[in-house]
């Protein structure tokens, strides 16, 4: 219900559990602009707007938005300013990272902004709430494991090479899964690459070049508009066993693939699916290389291998600008973050007290 303090509640014509039907069923961002008429094109632009993982994740919000609003008796459209503070304040009580509530407040300004309606999260009770949040639950990001040498070695070194089968009669054969999920892993590695560039990465991204290979990112994390390619090399190294360039060229080979998605789903009978990996099956696939090594999976991510290159390329001695030309980190400050926790033991007087 509307408090003193609130605007006057404007009529609306989204009840609650059509909000919520409509935007669970959809499959098209757009699908929240059903009163506004777009043509093709303006649809092709909107869904465009933002990455598909953000807009996924803004639909899941929103579901949880409307449901709370449905379980409290609340408008979700246009939400009042009361609405957004007590919801806040319940994801705060129940221990909701604040990361997460970021998101949510995103998802309802986004929200909002295509209904043509006011931004919610900019009113002065919001914003007052919120910063208290901030300051009584704010708690430092959990970062994955950085993987790197020696453990990588002995992951990559885990990784099947050879596929046998039961059937008699059936020759062995090169294990697709096995050779996908070591280029992975150095690619991933050398390439200080995130599991959606991974995912994304098409053949015709990868160019020769006479030190290796040059991988040019149409898109990113830091360059969604796709203004202008990043490039990122992988060198070849002396130990074939640990070269991105031998990994990635023995899984294109050995599955036959010479266009479209990179790195591919393996069919139980060892073929390439012809179907890009899922960010999210990145992420299962190097727990699962790393849990084969013989190591406990649950610290590590597919951004152990990002997290990996920066934290070892700064213990061999590498700049951070030099750390950033590969990582393409537009903040060297953000760098710090990565290998903060090896810094602390480097010229530490705790280190040599004798005790």
């Amino acid at each position: 219900m509307a408090t003193p303090t609130d605007p006057p509640a404007t009529p609306s014509t989204y009840s609650v559990a059509g909000t919520i039907a409509r935007v669970s069923a959809t499959t098209d961002a757009v699908q929240l602009l059903d009163d506004v008429p777009l043509t093709e094109a303006e649809t092709e632009y909107v869904e465009a707007a933002r990455a598909a993982n953000t807009l996924r994740g803004y639909r899941s919000d929103w579901t949880e938005f409307t449901t709370w609003c449905a379980q409290h008796d609340r408008d979700p459209l246009p939400a009042a300013a009361s609405t957004i503070t007590g919801y806040l304040s319940d994801l705060a009580r129940a221990g909701a990272k604040v990361g997460t509530m970021s998101r949510r407040l995103s998802a309802l300004k986004f929200v909002h902004q295509l209904q043509d309606l006011p931004d919610p999260t900019a009113n002065a009770r919001v914003v007052a709430v919120w910063e208290g949040i901030r300051r009584t639950h704010g708690a430092p990001p959990d970062q994955a494991a950085p993987l790197m040498p020696p453990e990588l070695f002995d992951v990559l070194s885990a990784c099947p090479t050879t596929k046998t089968w039961k059937t008699k009669g059936k020759a062995p054969e090169p294990d697709l899964a096995g050779h996908r999920d070591k280029a992975v892993l150095l690619v991933g590695f050398v390439g200080a690459l995130r599991r959606s560039e991974l995912a994304a990465l098409q053949v015709e991204h990868v160019d020769e070049h006479p030190n290796g290979l040059v991988l040019s990112l149409p898109r990113s994390k830091t360059n969604q508009h796709g203004t202008e390619a990043e490039l990122v090399v992988l060198p070849r190294s002396g130990n074939p066993d640990r070269c991105p360039v031998t990994a990635l060229r023995a899984w294109l080979e050995h599955a036959q693939i010479t266009t479209g998605p990179v790195f591919q789903g393996v069919t139980k009978g060892n073929k390439a699916s012809g179907r890009p990996l899922h960010p999210e099956s990145v992420n299962s696939l190097v727990q699962q290389a790393i849990s084969r090594a013989g190591i406990d999976p649950l610290p590590y991510s597919a951004h152990s291998l990002r997290a990996g290159f920066i934290t070892y390329a700064h213990l061999r001695g590498a700049t951070d600008r030099a750390i950033a030309h590969q990582s393409r980190h537009r903040s060297l400050a953000t760098l710090g973050g990565y290998v903060r926790i090896h810094n602390a033991w480097t010229d530490n007087a705790a280190t040599s007290l004798g005790l």
